[in-house]
């Protein structure tokens, strides 16, 4: 957690108990975790929400279990939803949490690792049955074997708690005992909300929306949220509230976004802009199933969704969506990048353009399906038989995603060539307050199609380039006279017949490559210390940490720069320069050292990489000390 300023006064207000202290904090780690099934990801994401209320910047990290229904009660079962708020800007979901809801002994001895020492947490007694230790694989119960020592633990018994609060809708059999002791997540959320200040009126009115068809069960969960909520407020033992106050973000209008959200918002808009209409085709996969879900809702803009029976189906919905003069895209993770692969070398071929969205997530083959990773820079690059090169637009956070499809379909559409958008797992999941843009400020990036031609206008030349950008023209099938061959075989460079010359064939790989080559993209800006020695370099979901991690270091007084990739191909024309310019690069990257490797082979600079592939996302305290220790071998005081 970030360095916090902590002051404590006895408040007198009638509202509160005598006694009770208030402690302000600059920011705040909190963590809910229990089995799949508990609700850890609802009762984080309603933290969320009235977090955002409350005015206080945020950033959360949802990890939960790969399978859909995961054993009750085991290490492989739980799920967790941590959120990072501060009454200023961050850039992560924190690096330990402050405070930990464990529902379960699982929960407990899987979370109380990472949770600062001093911390608090909250735990549900009834969830540690002998049954619930056995399942977790504990001969002893944590909370008496010196698990929790050094921490304040609060021990509730919230789902007890949780069925005596609607004990008279059991006994009318409005609902079971089971369906109420589902609602002690919403015990758990009344009492983390009541010990922040956050105000339950707005969950409130969400559940009883959310089960407006089954009145019993909303009035069990908002029953559960307030009897939380009071216990805090009358049981002897909270004696402690805290305060993070609102953050002084720039003026405007904000609003939660997920990677994904944000993401089908920016193809959304990029449809706008470029006065397409949108299609997505796609296949569901963790973790990029979210953006179908978003622009399936989003038919009055134009949008049309289909979901295929295959990811090669999905992949060739595009590539037709994109002959028939669309704004096409379709969406995976690494396995089904996999098998969309042959046809994208056929968009490459024909010159289409259309968008495949890559949202990581931990591999080889099925791999990690609910954790983020980096590793498939290397896929989108090389992946494909052939000379078939195609540019790549990383994001870097969840709310940058609507930016980057934007600038992704603008490259798309006025080179005429598929473009690659990578984001991650973190990203697609986690959430960050959004400033909305001004509509009027995006940029337009309409493209005009090929004009129809009457007879004595000669021959349509389906691969005449435009000499500024060497796009070919985009026909629309039915366009008088713009009649043309398209497929897999390689096309004369100029008619788009088939052409099996070899020196023809020479000049349009090339002709593919200089296109790609020459795509305008920004020059790589340099933050921080211009004088540094060192400069941190990322992509993707790097960023936040990165940031984080170089402020802290700056504000001890240390020299060092950072900067970060949103174009991985073509590079920015500077980034040899900028490489050049500082003694030590240091590349962190949830991969092997997949841009580093292609930093050193393209300017042969020995960049130094920090890797690793656990499926979660650096932290800002973990990468600090990793970049301390690079500065410190360059002063000779030691060797990382």
């Amino acid at each position: 957690m970030s360095t916090t300023t902590t002051t404590t006064t006895t408040t007198t207000d009638r509202s509160e108990k005598a006694g009770l202290s208030r402690e302000q904090r600059s920011s705040v780690v909190v963590r809910f975790a229990g089995d799949s099934g508990d609700g850890m990801q609802l009762t984080g994401d309603r933290f969320t929400q009235q977090s955002a209320v409350a005015g206080n910047d945020l950033a959360t990290l949802p990890d939960f279990p790969a399978e859909i229904r995961a054993p009750a009660g085991t290490l492989p079962g739980v799920s967790s939803f941590q959120l990072h708020f501060s009454d200023h800007e961050i850039h992560t979901p924190g690096d330990q949490p402050d405070v930990l809801i464990a529902m379960n002994p699982a929960a407990l001895v899987k979370n109380v690792v990472d949770v600062v020492r001093g911390g608090t947490i909250i735990v549900n007694t009834d969830g540690f049955t002998r049954g619930n230790l056995k399942k977790a694989n504990l001969q002893t119960d944590p909370l008496q074997d010196g698990t929790v020592a050094g921490f304040k633990v609060h021990e509730v018994a919230i789902t007890d708690l949780t069925t005596r609060s609607v004990e008279d809708l059991i006994e009318a059999k409005e609902i079971t005992k089971q369906e109420a002791q589902r609602a002690k997540n919403m015990f758990a959320l009344g009492l983390v909300s009541w010990m922040f200040g956050r105000d339950i009126d707005p969950t409130v009115a969400w559940l009883e929306k959310k089960f407006k068809a089954v009145p019993a069960v909303a009035a069990a969960n908002v029953r559960a949220l307030k009897a939380g909520y009071y216990y805090g407020e009358t049981a002897e033992v909270f004696q402690h509230v805290y305060e993070v106050k609102p953050a002084k973000l720039p003026p405007g209008r904000y609003r939660n976004v997920t990677g994904n959200q944000a993401l089908a918002y920016g193809i959304i808009a990029a449809g706008v802009q470029s006065h397409l209409d949108v299609f997505y085709g796609s296949y569901p996969i963790t973790p990029a199933s979210d953006v179908l879900h978003e622009l399936s809702k989003q038919k009055h803009f134009g949008v049309r969704t289909f979901q295929a029976e295959d990811e090669i189906a999905a992949m060739g919905s595009v590539l037709g969506a994109a002959f028939g003069g669309a704004l096409a895209v379709t969406a995976s993770s690494g396995p089904g990048i996999a098998l969309k692969t042959e046809a994208m070398g056929l968009a490459v071929a024909v010159e289409l353009p259309l968008l495949v969205i890559n949202v990581q997530r931990g591999g080889p083959s099925t791999g990690l399906p609910t954790k983020t990773e980096q590793a498939d820079l290397l896929q989108m690059l090389f992946g494909r038989n052939g000379e078939s090169p195609i540019p790549i637009v990383a994001a870097q956070s969840p709310s940058d995603c609507f930016f980057a499809a934007i600038e992704a379909a603008r490259i798309a559409l006025e080179y005429r060539t598929p473009v690659v958008l990578m984001s991650d797992g973190y990203l697609a999941n986690s959430a960050e307050p959004w400033l909305l843009p001004d509509v009027a400020a995006l940029p337009d990036i309409s493209v005009p199609f090929a004009e129809a031609r009457s007879e004595g206008d000669g021959a349509f030349l389906a691969f005449e380039r435009d000499p500024d950008t060497l796009a070919r023209p985009w026909a629309i099938p039915g366009t008088e006279g713009l009649q043309h061959r398209i497929g897999g075989l390689e096309k004369d460079a100029i008619s788009g017949n088939i052409s099996y010359d070899a020196a023809n064939h020479q000049r349009m790989t090339e002709l593919r490559a200089a296109k790609i080559a020459g795509i305008d993209v920004p020059d790589l800006e340099v933050e921080g210390d211009q004088g540094a020695r060192l400069l941190v370099l990322g992509w993707g979901s790097t960023y936040g940490p990165i940031r984080g991690a170089v402020k802290r270091l700056r504000e001890e007084g240390r020299q060092v720069a950072r900067a970060h990739l949103r174009h991985l191909n073509p590079f920015p024309a500077n980034l040899g320069d900028v490489l050049d310019r500082f003694d030590t690069v240091l590349v962190p990257e949830n991969n092997m050292g997949q841009l580093s490797m292609l930093l050193r082979a393209r300017f042969l600079k020995d960049v130094k990489g920090y890797n690793r592939v656990t499926g979660l996302p650096f932290g800002a305290g973990e990468l600090a000390d990793v970049i301390a220790d690079h500065l410190d071998a360059a002063d000779g005081k030691d060797t990382p």
